[in-house]
């Protein structure tokens, strides 16, 4: 991939008609509907950390189906007013962890959510939340009920990045109109898809998006999590036809045709994982399908000599001052 990389002149051409299913809206819609009927926070007790500087909670929300789901509420201790919200999405593999761990949005002077990861703990980062939900597929997060979009875990997934939005602004402290979400790989596939989903957000903050331009995405890399799932057609060939049919209800490109929100886009021109290429197609569909005549303000950050990891610190700084400014402009 290094060597093959495309240049930044043709990301940024690079636009795919990804296919998308003519029932996409009435599927997201009837989706959400089924889990809105339950009120949105089952729990929130208070949680002890050791960290004088802010207070954390243990929160328990109704996901998909109803279906708990565990995240940490974290925000500045002793300040009274309500602070605009971040709502921020964890890796693949990853579980929410412990409360201390992702703190550079609270310690910024937001109100934060971190939401767990349903079923993929024990990868990387611990969890809590199971996914209760067993149908044909592989054994990977990525393959799990693959066959039909009505049994597949993203389905679940992205449901529950729709209620932890909703769950923030329930919460105590939080200014209800001031909310972004953000993520990094699956969790920046998961910003994406709440941006086309939740009209009314404040921003969006995506680096190296998972599940974006997913049939190129499939066919570019053999690391996981995309590989996961052309191993799991290298055994199952006769799949084909219903794995991209369940893929195409997820994909963030068709998500990010529908967001309204101002968007920062990061990426490494270099990542194996999440290929440039697949990111820049989302970026460039970003808002298209929106029906305004100005499209939202949206910009991406290349890290040319970078992977997966793209910016690191240098681009959280980029994500702080910008996130700030828009906010601002918002409020002026």
């Amino acid at each position: 991939m290094p060597h093959s990389a495309p240049s930044v002149d043709d990301l940024q051409r690079y636009a795919p008609e990804v296919v998308e299913p003519d029932d996409f809206d009435e599927f997201w819609r009837d989706t959400l509907a089924g889990s809105a009927a339950a009120p949105v926070l089952v729990d929130v007790r208070p949680e002890p950390t050791d960290l004088l500087l802010l207070d954390s909670w243990d929160v328990t929300f109704a996901g998909f189906g109803g279906d708990p789901v565990r995240a940490w509420y974290t925000r500045p201790a002793g300040v009274r007013e309500p602070l605009p919200a971040v709502v921020e999405y964890a890796g693949y593999g990853r579980g929410r962890g412990l409360p201390h761990e992702r703190l550079t949005w609270p310690t910024a002077g937001y109100a934060h959510l971190l939401m767990d990861n349903r079923g993929q703990a024990g990868q990387h980062g611990v969890g809590d939340t199971p996914d209760p939900y067993g149908a044909p597929g592989g054994p990977w997060p990525a393959t799990w009920g693959i066959l039909d979009p009505r049994n597949y875990h993203y389905r679940r997934l992205i449901t529950d990045a729709v209620r932890a939005v909703e769950a923030l602004r329930a919460l105590p402290g939080v200014a209800a109109d001031r909310v972004s979400v953000v993520g990094n790989s699956q969790g920046g596939g998961l910003a994406l898809a709440v941006a086309g989903l939740v009209g009314d957000l404040s921003a969006v903050l995506t680096t190296a998006p998972f599940l974006c331009d997913m049939r190129r995405a499939v066919a570019l890399t053999d690391l996981a999590p995309y590989g996961e799932i052309a191993r799991y057609l290298a055994v199952n060939r006769e799949a084909e036809e219903a794995v991209w049919r369940t893929l195409s209800y997820v994909d963030g490109v068709s998500f990010a045709r529908r967001a309204t929100a101002p968007a920062q886009f990061g990426v490494g021109r270099r990542d194996t994982v999440c290929p440039p290429r697949t990111a820049f197609a989302a970026y460039n569909h970003y808002g298209a399908a929106n029906g305004r005549p100005v499209p939202p303000e949206r910009e991406m950050h290349v890290y040319p000599f970078n992977g997966h990891e793209g910016g690191e610190a240098v681009h959280v700084r980029r994500q702080l001052r910008w996130l700030r400014a828009v906010l601002a402009a918002t409020r002026g």
